[in-house]
């Protein structure tokens, strides 16, 4: 991969749909593999036998403060407060397409004062409402109560055992009360506070034995049920994953998977729906769309979207579809509002509800909802361009490096009766587009008999009849949504990257060209245990980038 087909991948949400119309390289040249009917022939990929005889780096990940959405769920558990703090946080960046990637969560003054009155407010509320304990402070002897409800309420915190030096340093807070004249429990809350604010509840702190040694090492029991439960609740650990992990005994193939499978069955694992699929399959993105008025999209109309494609990804955490299905799973959520919108019938009620598409192939998978439809659309028009972008990197990791300087220059004119595929055929005739144009663009016709807000139609705007067929590099051709996405199904790639995206939340990282050998050993086995889901997870978890890490060579003296 070149690199600036490297630096493409990192960019994220906002730019992956905002590609400009140009680009001067030449289409990557398509991979062929020998058919099954081929004489003499069977199919054979020379990265496997590399990938037997590689060693497999584990890699690193920076000490990972924790987002806005982790932070807001640890405090939910750790305290019960369900304020959501952090929605007043400033933004996280985006590191590989998502927001919980170690090297780009950085700390500013700013966000370290959210902390602080963040911390107070927290402590305050959930001392008003008895959350810390039934133990009392004694005026006399306030000690004795303050250690013990700090020691439970640090190793909650921290995720881990707190040592006696710790806690005495927490319960100092309450002789610096006494000095000042003040009650017990402004040095117990003061503690707390600090407890909050401490980079060890800040921080998902994971230790190297030789920092600058890059020999792959096992991360703790209780470092690896913090990246458990970071990866499927977005959340700390509870009680049950952090004693398994204090026992010494997470790291034991049958204890982990059983952990695996109770937290996936746990509403908590609905992090995987808001997180993980909200910005892989870009249904956050929805939040900042704003089709033009004539298309009639509001408010219900796009929390309908929303939630269609929140329940329908909610199903493939604890049902027992393919992943691979997702791209044409023969069922959908819908109210009347969204039916409508759709031209299905209506289920009768404004709840969202289960419906079979039989007899509607074109709304099957994912290239049929309108969420996604929406925010890979112009707001007064479809953009084919968005639309195959999308599919080239979120589903078969292809995407297209980015555009030249010079893009985005003055266009051919083109003769506006004509659709937008004939109209795009025009503008490819300059060679500095024609490269890019010929990958993307194809598939994006695949979607346009599907309007800026995702309504069925077969004649554009203008008139013009809609053209939804596409040939793709090497000749592969197909007409229309469902042709397409069985190209896309049966692409060879669309596991391989699937499983990227997965492992690059899964552990804060980005998946670079290191880890191809990994993602390919975990797409495997996925595939050759049902290829569910859960056998991504399964697999994500008990590969070594997931129980080791390495630390970092030092960089030459300056």
């Amino acid at each position: 991969m070149t690199a600036c087909g490297r630096r493409w991948r990192r960019v994220g949400l906002a730019a992956a749909v905002v590609l400009a119309a140009s680009c001067n390289d030449s289409p990557p040249k398509a991979r062929v593999l020998p058919g099954p009917d081929a004489p003499g022939n069977t199919p054979v990929d020379p990265q496997d036998a590399l990938c037997r005889s590689a060693a497999r780096d584990p890699g690193r990940v920076t000490l990972h403060r924790l987002n806005r959405a982790e932070y807001n769920n640890t405090v939910r558990d750790l305290l019960g407060d369900t304020s959501s703090p952090a929605s007043s946080f400033p933004p996280d960046d985006h590191g590989f397409g998502f927001d919980n990637n170690a090297d780009v969560l950085s700390m500013s003054p700013l966000l370290m004062e959210k902390y602080s009155h963040a911390a107070q407010a927290l402590v305050e509320a959930a001392w008003a409402r008895g959350a810390f304990g039934a133990c009392a402070l004694d005026p006399a002897q306030p000690e004795t109560c303050a250690r013990e409800l700090l020691k439970t309420f640090a190793r909650r915190a921290w995720r881990r055992p707190v040592t006696s030096e710790e806690v005495e340093r927490l319960v100092g807070f309450v002789a610096l009360a006494r000095q000042q004249g003040d009650a017990p429990e402004v040095g117990v809350k003061l503690a707390l506070r600090a407890v909050l604010v401490s980079p060890h509840f800040l921080f998902r702190v994971e230790l190297d034995p030789a920092p600058t040694s890059t020999a792959p090492h096992a991360v703790s029991d209780l470092e690896l049920a913090s990246r458990l439960s970071y990866f499927l609740w977005s959340s700390m650990p509870d009680e049950a994953l952090l004693q398994a992990a204090e026992s010494g005994h997470l790291h034991e193939p049958e204890v982990l998977e059983a952990q695996v499978r109770r937290m996936l069955t746990d509403p908590k694992a609905h992090a995987l729906v808001d997180n993980f699929a909200g910005q892989w399959l870009y249904t956050r993105a929805l939040d900042f769309s704003q089709p033009v008025s004539r298309y009639g999209f509001d408010e219900p109309l796009r929390e309908a979207m929303r939630q269609e494609m929140q329940l329908v990804f909610q199903e493939f955490v604890t049902g027992d579809h393919r992943l691979k299905d997702l791209l044409d799973a023969p069922f959908t959520y819908v109210n009347d509002r969204l039916a409508t919108h759709y031209g299905l019938p209506k289920p009768g009620t404004t709840a969202m509800t289960r419906v079979e598409l039989e007899g509607h192939p074109e709304r099957a998978g994912l290239f049929g909802k309108g969420a996604l439809l929406t925010v890979t659309a112009n707001p007064d028009r479809t953009s084919p361009v968005k639309r195959g972008v999308w599919v080239l990197e979120q589903l078969l990791c292809k995407g297209p490096p980015p555009p030249p300087p010079d893009a985005g220059g003055l266009a051919p004119a083109v003769d506006p009766s004509l659709n937008i595929k004939a109209r795009m055929a025009q503008h490819r005739a300059d060679p500095t587009c024609a490269g890019c144009h010929s990958l993307m663009d194809p598939l994006g016709f695949g979607m346009e008999n599907f309007d800026p807000v995702g309504r069925w139609r077969t004649k554009e705007e203008g008139g013009a009849v809609v053209d939804s067929s596409g040939e793709l590099p090497g000749g592969k051709t197909f007409q229309g949504v469902a042709e397409m996405r069985a190209v896309v199904k049966q692409d060879p790639d669309l596991s391989a990257c699937m499983t990227r995206h997965l492992l690059t939340y899964a552990l804060g990282r980005g998946a670079e060209d290191d880890d191809r050998c990994t993602v390919r050993d975990i797409s495997k086995k996925a595939e050759s245990q049902g290829g569910r889901l859960t056998d991504y997870i399964l697999a994500i978890v008990r590969s070594d980038a997931f129980l080791q890490r390495r630390g970092e060579a030092e960089g030459p003296k300056p």
